[in-house]
């Protein structure tokens, strides 16, 4: 699949685009972009290697989030480089409501919770390639080329983590991916203070 055909799948998929203010903050701050990339980055092999722990009867799933999770950590070592090229240093910054706000939603206990996660991660990984593709055409030649190398493989994870929940799920998953598109433009369009790689709109954007 073209990355044209990825983006506009995940375009369908998501419920509203990032807003331009969103990007117009990020392009001010690209040193925290980058930090809380590298963040998002490791969080997300995090998420696969939790997967793979806890679910060790699924075949399917073990070995697409095995290969998720390898390809995570590269891309974060791959963006943990640039930061260093450009001088910015790794350091901590607290983390957005996003991802939190996310799997606050996500149902407790049994096959149920794993669809959520499943479902929660496919959300994820398709904001991040919205944004990749959103913030390109704006930075420098050496930035954008990296994001969107990244385009075809975040459309990937997003298109695995769907089909593993409507593989592992007793009936038809629409209603509950409808339920979560809501919850995230509701934390994509609302405000936020502290601007993050997946942060809503900057509160200095809202009057």
């Amino acid at each position: 699949m073209s990355v044209e055909a990825v983006l506009a799948e995940i375009n369908e998929f998501l419920a509203c685009p990032t807003p331009d203010s969103w990007v117009d903050v990020a392009l001010q701050n690209q040193d925290i972009m980058l930090i809380d990339h590298a963040n998002c980055e490791k969080k997300a092999a995090t998420t696969a290697m939790n997967l793979l722990y806890k679910h060790i009867d699924r075949e399917d799933l073990l070995k697409k989030m095995s290969q998720l999770a390898r390809e995570e950590l590269l891309h974060f070592e791959q963006v943990v480089n640039i930061m260093k090229e450009r001088g910015v240093a790794y350091r901590h910054v607290s983390s957005s409501r996003y991802a939190a706000g996310l799997r606050d939603a996500v149902r407790k206990g049994g096959v149920d919770e794993l669809i959520d996660v499943l479902i929660v991660g496919a959300f994820i990984e398709a904001r991040s390639c919205e944004r990749f593709a959103k913030l390109a055409p704006f930075l420098d030649e050496k930035l954008a080329k990296f994001y969107r190398s990244l385009l075809r493989s975040e459309g990937r994870h997003y298109q695995d983590y769907l089909t593993l929940a409507a593989q592992y799920a007793d009936a038809p998953i629409d209603e509950r991916v409808a339920q979560f598109r809501e919850l995230e433009r509701d934390l994509i369009e609302s405000p936020d203070s502290d601007f993050r790689f997946h942060s809503g709109v900057p509160e200095s954007a809202v009057a």
